[in-house]
């Protein structure tokens, strides 16, 4: 778990990180570099859910040796699919991670939303309904890594 109290955001109590896949960890399907060791740093405080259309189909051996679970999102639907899958969880105790417009339900309803930009880009609906917008998922991972990075940008 993860607790902060942020002037003027809020307290937060993250148990989840809830990630989108290809454009998010991901490029072309292979996970990007750096982040399957910050992902088991952080499955030390929160329970690590990847959401994802499968794209490239190489989520499953891509991520075969992390601590995380895979849910495969049906074709159509996508972005209801994934605020579903917080709100079974508890949106609120939940930090979501995505780039794109399937991501924006889940960004806007969970206790945290953080957009990325990696090599994918982003949608800009996602980075509005995002609370922070990271140039990059390592950045974003480290925010979790480092929390108090989270008062310096969302305090008001």
């Amino acid at each position: 778990m993860i607790t902060i109290a942020i002037p003027g955001f809020g307290e937060l109590a993250l148990d989840y990180l809830i990630a989108d896949y290809n454009g998010t960890l991901a490029c072309d399907g292979r996970l990007l570099a750096g982040v399957s060791q910050k992902l088991r740093r952080l499955s030390k405080k929160l329970t690590i859910h990847v959401l994802t259309a499968d794209t490239f189909g190489t989520c499953a051996t891509e991520l075969a040796r992390l601590p995380v679970q895979v849910a495969v999102m049906p074709p159509r639907n996508q972005d209801r699919a994934k605020a579903a899958h917080i709100k079974k969880l508890g949106a609120r105790r939940c930090v979501c991670i995505g780039n794109g417009r399937n991501d924006v339900a889940m960004l806007r309803g969970c206790g945290l939303g953080i957009a990325v930009i990696n090599d994918e880009g982003a949608s800009a609906a996602a980075c509005a309904a995002a609370d922070i917008v990271a140039r990059d998922i390592l950045s974003a991972l480290d925010l979790l890594a480092y929390p108090q990075r989270l008062v310096a940008t969302l305090r008001a």
